[in-house]
């Protein structure tokens, strides 16, 4: 009977680490949060380890606005639509780079906002810093009332000056309005 044990008592421990194995996301390759969704060209929602849903924020930057209502998909006036094309193309930007990483992210979360999002600097698994590439493209413009909460200020700032001088995306429009500028304009 002892000598059945033993092996038996072998298999149940390596079946029982080679299933935890397979459950461990560092070994299949699957690490970082899940994307439930892109909101905006700045915000994602991602899904915790309990499987709650949490808004995003990305730190450093502001992309331009999107629609939100009817109102405002409707609205004919060219500030709007000026703003929520640029918005449109930073949030599919988004979009585009989610999906090349798996629909997953990983997070340096810097701190949390008033709308209690979360504020995160945001990379692929590959390593691809999110908020690099859309300051590179001209999708988004570095944030600078809280550049110093920026653990990147230096690349996000080398990423923009780069999109300026070569007037990338909303650096080739003389009529875009930085987004923070355009949420104030809007309010009044």
């Amino acid at each position: 009977m002892d000598k059945l044990i033993k092996p038996v008592r072998f298999w149940l421990c390596a079946t029982i680490m080679i299933v935890g194995l397979l459950g461990c996301d560092r070994f299949t390759g699957r690490y970082g949060e899940p994307v439930e969704r892109v909101s905006d060209g700045d915000t994602i929602v991602v899904k915790d380890a309990n499987g709650k849903n949490f808004s995003v924020r990305f730190a450093c930057v502001d992309a331009p606005e999107i629609a939100h209502t009817n109102k405002e998909k409707q609205s004919k006036r060219t500030s709007d639509r000026n703003q929520f094309t640029w918005g449109v193309k930073a949030q599919e930007r988004v979009q585009q780079l989610v999906q090349q990483g798996g629909d997953r992210v990983t997070l340096n979360i810097t701190d949390s906002d008033r709308y209690g999002r979360k504020i995160a600097e945001v990379r692929l698994q590959n390593g691809t810093f999110v908020q690099q590439v859309l300051l590179q493209e001209g999708l988004a413009k570095v944030y600078r009332p809280y550049l110093n909460k920026c653990p990147s200020k230096d690349l996000v700032q080398q990423a923009e000056a780069e999109a300026k001088q070569q007037r990338l995306g909303v650096w080739s429009d003389t009529k875009f309005v930085n987004p923070w500028e355009y949420r104030s304009l809007s309010k009044k």
